[in-house]
């Protein structure tokens, strides 16, 4: 699916005004749906490859699997969108899809 840049540069200002600062590197949390485990699993290697730490899980209610690929960055859109489109190009051939992203910021308040 192509990124749709609407919905990036929304996510990212509700970020900004739930508090973090969008200039200062922040742990993300970008979302590959994919058909299976076994899927799963060989996306998380292709994207391990990439520097980025991996969790395969399936939702218990809905049964759908994701791929849950994480890495530091600062959140500029234009960063936020390539790594978007370069995890739906790398999940394309096997069925799967990059579906969006989230974090817990970095405000000095996050996660309390």
């Amino acid at each position: 699916m192509p990124v749709d840049e609407n919905a990036t540069r929304a996510a990212l200002a509700q970020i900004a005004r739930d508090g973090s600062d969008l200039n200062r590197p922040l742990s993300m949390d970008f979302f590959v749906s994919v058909p299976d485990l076994a899927t799963g699993k060989a996306v998380a290697s292709r994207t391990r490859e990439l520097g980025f730490s991996t969790d395969v899980e399936q939702d218990s209610e809905t049964g759908d699997w994701t791929c849950y690929c994480t890495k530091v960055i600062v959140p500029t859109y234009e960063a936020v969108a390539a790594i978007e489109s370069t995890l739906d190009e790398l999940a394309s051939d096997m069925g799967g899809f990059a579906d969006g992203f989230g974090t817990f910021g970095n405000s000095d308040s996050a996660g309390d």
